[in-house]
């Protein structure tokens, strides 16, 4: 049985799709599969991925009609035999000792973070989003950490066992943007083991014309809106955990921060219904308040939330 399935969903990804198979491929440690979701793309890639089947034993190629990367992806996880789930976007690629390093660290763990490098499609420009790592620890107490670097945990900054996947039944959400946010933080929440390692392991390719980068504002607002419904379902989680206030809630901290900072996207009348929607909802009773300084910034956010976006990070 392979030890590791490389879940990749592709979609016109034709450009970018060698280089990403390549990193696979030439990984130093070798107990793996590949397993690439063609979502109906109507470029080149299906031909590059045959290509790649032909020549490589350990590559499952499913060829299915366009239905978002969710789908793919969840039909990846039901395909996949390995022991963990490592998600690779298809126009990113990774270091080829990236398993080898991950092995290292694996042993005991449902979650395994690893850090990323952020560039563009061209490679002039890069920047390395490392953060400290911590020991295993449980997936509350995971989010102390967390909450002190990004907020929107991407799926593809983690290995995961396959086990706990299945036995809880996580996938992710049908016809959503930003579906990582729906699913990431309630799948470490749950964790009796979480682990973060400083290894720089994944390239993310900011690249013109991806979903994250789309200059359309119709789906700006919608990657917005569909975040904030997500949150309502990671609340209703946090609640399950028996917490009697958020005193200690990083989870709760850290989504609500997350939809919070995501306004700063929005402009004019949409930024207006996203805010009073917040308030409706009061994201910022979730806010922890332990410090001084994260007291100073509650305020400001409930006074004056423009304000807030243009000062905090």
């Amino acid at each position: 049985m392979n030890k590791y399935s490389f879940i990749v969903p592709v979609y016109n990804t034709a450009g970018y799709l060698n280089k990403c198979l390549d990193s696979l491929l030439n990984q130093t440690y070798k107990n793996f599969e590949i397993i690439i979701i063609n979502d109906g793309s109507p470029d080149n890639s299906i031909n590059i991925i045959k290509d790649y089947q032909a020549r490589y034993d350990n590559i499952i190629v499913i060829d299915e009609e366009n239905g978002g990367l969710s789908v793919a992806r969840n039909n990846g996880i039901k395909a996949a035999t390995g022991n963990y789930l490592i998600f690779v976007d298809s126009d990113d690629y990774v270091e080829t000792d990236l398993l080898e390093n991950v092995e290292k660290e694996i042993e005991d763990c449902q979650v395994l973070r690893y850090q990323v490098i952020m560039e563009s499609d061209d490679g002039t420009k890069k920047m390395e989003c490392k953060e400290d790592g911590f020991a295993t620890t449980n997936g509350f107490d995971a989010f102390r950490y967390l909450g002190n670097y990004y907020f929107v945990e991407p799926a593809w900054c983690y290995v995961f066992e396959r086990q706990y996947f299945l036995e809880n039944k996580f996938y992710f959400k049908k016809g959503m943007y930003h579906e990582d946010f729906g699913l990431i933080p309630y799948v470490i929440l749950k964790a009796r083991k979480v682990k973060s390692i400083s290894y720089l392991g994944y390239h993310y390719v900011v690249r013109k014309g991806s979903i994250m980068t789309d200059d359309d504002y119709k789906k700006t607002v919608k990657k917005a809106f569909d975040m904030l419904e997500q949150y309502k379902t990671l609340r209703l989680f946090s609640k399950n955990m028996g917490k009697k206030n958020n005193l200690d809630d990083y989870y709760l901290s850290y989504i609500s921060n997350s939809v919070i900072v995501k306004a700063r996207e929005l402009k004019g009348e949409e930024r207006k219904i996203y805010i009073h929607e917040l308030k409706k909802l009061k994201v910022y009773d979730g806010v922890l308040v332990n410090t001084d300084k994260r007291k100073m910034k509650k305020r400001l956010m409930k006074l004056n939330l423009n304000l807030y976006l243009k000062v905090a990070r």
